[in-house]
């Protein structure tokens, strides 16, 4: 993922907020606030020619160095590709860029109501670790979300 992707990260980020059950958020960042707060290693899109199908992107989850090897992310995949295998090729390539790099955890939140994305953490080997209850509001709405977590099979076994 490069700038030169943005606007299309935007706009896939958009129209995932505006399922209403894909983030808290109500409008997708600009790019200067996405790519800062994303680390520029786990940036990944999936493309087909010169359309942007979907990305992934990780955050850290503090800044403690106990917890290097501990990252949150997000993927969205454009309402015209889902269904097509883009979110398990963007979360395949990102679990072998954050194994690569020593990341022993890959966490997420995730509504329960969003069922394709809890199918397809679970294909990728995440587990509910737990359910955060009621934990904010959205569009007035009490909101629960599902903590998943995936541990990696490589990363941080010494």
């Amino acid at each position: 993922m490069t700038e030169a992707d943005a606007d299309a990260v935007l706009a896939i980020f958009q129209a995932g907020i505006d399922t209403g059950d894909a983030s808290f958020e109500t409008a997708a960042p600009t790019w200067a606030a996405f790519d800062a707060s994303r680390l520029p290693a786990h940036r990944l899109v999936a493309v087909d020619g010169d359309t942007v199908l979907g990305w992934v992107a990780v955050t850290a989850v503090s800044a403690r160095p106990v917890y290097a090897g501990v990252v949150e992310h997000g993927v969205y995949v454009s309402p015209a590709a889902r269904g097509r295998g883009v979110g398990l090729a963007l979360m395949n390539a990102l679990i072998a860029s954050t194994e690569a790099a020593g990341v022993w955890t890959l966490q997420s939140g995730v509504f329960p109501e969003n069922t394709g994305s809890v199918a397809l953490h679970r294909r990728c080997g995440f587990r509910v670790v737990g359910t955060r209850e009621r934990i904010g509001r959205r569009d007035g709405r009490w909101r629960d979300v599902l903590m998943l977590e995936r541990r990696s099979t490589i990363a941080g076994r010494d």
